[in-house]
């Protein structure tokens, strides 16, 4: 192999940025679907403020669609496919497909369940945020 061919691979690889979105595109809909069944049950419970926690769950349900869709959108300008590839004990695989370079990427439950509580934590201060700012 030539010194040009090695180049031009490591420029079709996936930089570590690149890395960081697939990992977001990955969890968002992990997070979206707990903040759903969050949702269903503030829905169902007697709770005083269930129709502010339901405004806030929503709010922050409409913040991960966005995200969502720019992840998307990205990923796709920069030529970068992901897709599920299953899982095996404690690790969840997807393929990604990144400018002609395939990898498969692994990411342990544990490891995800501590991405989605900071992510969560993240979109919670964002409402408080704004929350603060109308008081």
């Amino acid at each position: 192999m030539s010194k040009f061919e090695g180049q031009q691979h490591a420029g079709n690889m996936i930089t570590i940025d690149e890395r960081t979105m697939v990992r977001d595109f990955i969890l968002l809909p992990y997070i979206d679907t707990m903040v759903s069944n969050s949702l269903k049950e503030i829905e169902y419970s007697g709770n005083i403020l269930k129709r502010a926690y339901s405004l806030a769950g929503q709010a922050i349900q409409r913040r991960i669609m966005q995200d969502t869709y720019q992840l998307r959108k990205e990923l796709k300008q920069r030529n970068i496919k992901v897709l599920e590839d299953g899982q095996e004990e404690l690790i969840v695989y997807h393929k990604i497909f990144c400018r002609g370079y395939q990898e498969r990427f692994g990411m342990m439950r544990d490891v995800m369940r501590t991405e989605i509580s900071l992510r969560l934590t993240k979109y919670m201060a964002e409402i408080g945020v704004l929350l603060k700012e109308l008081l």
